[in-house]
């Protein structure tokens, strides 16, 4: 993404929470976490995490071993304002994913509209090395994308869109696809985006 910290800085000053991909209510994300890592002790990194509700409603459910990731070191201040003392506990980590080293590995990698905006080889394999670096055998990945029927851009910017199987090509044959769904998100402005929703599992080392 060109001058992608600028960018979504000054996205998150200038609209807050107005922005096409925002949910007040997390539902497909927050089941999908539930129904893969029930175990509240989960270590679960939300990539692209922004201003989203998601973390509120896994701290409201008990998990407790939270990162959120973003690029935009504004969308994760006004997290952290909004969470107030929930926020203690949780690792907050400003960065642009396609040049972050991960130093240490998590259960469950969340992802929803980040990968889509990768839209070079070299960008998706910087953020496939991150994931690789950030997970182990095992873990399970939920990538949320703009579906094949999607916009093809968003916020200014180009998109690749996905189908369940294209993603799972792009990730390749590590990450097995276990679920995959897809949902016609409404926005705030009263339009719809339709998404696709990928569970991977990350197999083992033979």
């Amino acid at each position: 993404m060109p001058d992608g910290k600028l960018h979504w800085d000054q996205t998150y000053e200038a609209k807050g929470d107005h922005v096409s991909w925002f949910q007040e209510n997390p539902g497909r994300s927050f089941e999908m976490i539930r129904a893969l890592a029930p175990a509240r002790s989960t270590g679960i990194i939300d990539v692209g995490a922004g201003a989203s509700r998601l973390v509120d409603a896994l701290v409201a459910e008990g998990y407790f071993d939270l990162t959120l990731l973003d690029i935009s070191e504004v969308a994760l201040a006004r997290t952290r304002a909004r969470l107030g003392a929930s926020a203690r506990g949780i690792n907050f980590i400003a960065a642009d994913i396609t040049h972050w080293a991960p130093t240490r590995s998590w259960d469950l990698w969340h992802d929803r509209a980040v990968f889509h905006f990768l839209t070079t080889p070299s960008a998706q394999k910087a953020y496939i090395r991150a994931l690789r670096q950030g997970t182990k055998p095992g873990a399970i990945i939920i990538l949320a994308t703009f579906a094949l029927s999607g916009p093809e851009t968003c916020s200014g910017l180009p998109v690749q869109r996905y189908s369940p199987e294209t993603l799972a090509a792009r990730l390749g044959p590590d990450f097995a696809l276990e679920t995959a769904s897809e949902e016609t998100h409404q926005t705030p402005f009263g339009t719809t985006q339709d998404f696709t929703y990928a569970g991977f599992r990350r197999r083992s080392v033979a």
